[in-house]
């Protein structure tokens, strides 16, 4: 499977950091929250090969306080480069949204349920079906995107709030 697939992947998964943790009676103070710079490390592991260490950045706008918010992301590793955007709604604890990679123009719908600021979500486009779990605890996010049978088995990243 190309580069381009894996990417693609990678990128479906990265869009999940914006579906953090509102429960809903929290949901405008977290998507207001996420606004502004975020970055950070973590792997991804090929079904058929070692861990790889890749690097992202990623910039949220709250569009809608609390219900509504776009991303920008970009991510690198040795291998490759990506550059995603996204368009999340909040509806009560159900979340739903697209996605777009602009290298490689693939794309998408994201699906989830936020419980208590877990999220569980469904990632899904032409070539890409993805789990996600996420948790963000003040400025700290982290996530784990879990794509059995597909060539990219998982992707775990770490990211941190920048401060202005």
């Amino acid at each position: 499977m190309s580069l381009k697939f894996w990417a693609t992947r990678v990128g479906v998964g990265v869009i999940c950091f914006l579906l953090v943790g509102a429960s809903p009676l929290q949901a405008e103070q977290v998507f207001d929250s996420l606004a502004g710079a975020w970055s950070g490390t973590g792997t991804m592991k090929p079904s058929d090969g070692p861990r790889e260490k890749v690097r992202c950045k990623v910039a949220y706008n709250v569009t809608r306080p609390g219900r509504s918010l776009t991303l920008d992301l970009r991510c690198a590793s040795d291998a490759y480069k990506m550059a995603l955007s996204a368009n999340i709604e909040q509806s009560g604890t159900e979340l739903s949204g697209n996605w777009f990679e602009s290298e490689y123009r693939q794309g998408g719908k994201v699906y989830g349920t936020n419980k208590d600021g877990l999220i569980e979500a469904r990632i899904e486009g032409n070539t890409v079906a993805a789990l996600v779990t996420i948790q963000t605890k003040a400025t700290h996010q982290s996530f784990l995107m879990e794509a059995p049978g597909s060539w990219m088995s998982e992707v775990a990243i770490e990211l941190n709030k920048e401060v202005k």
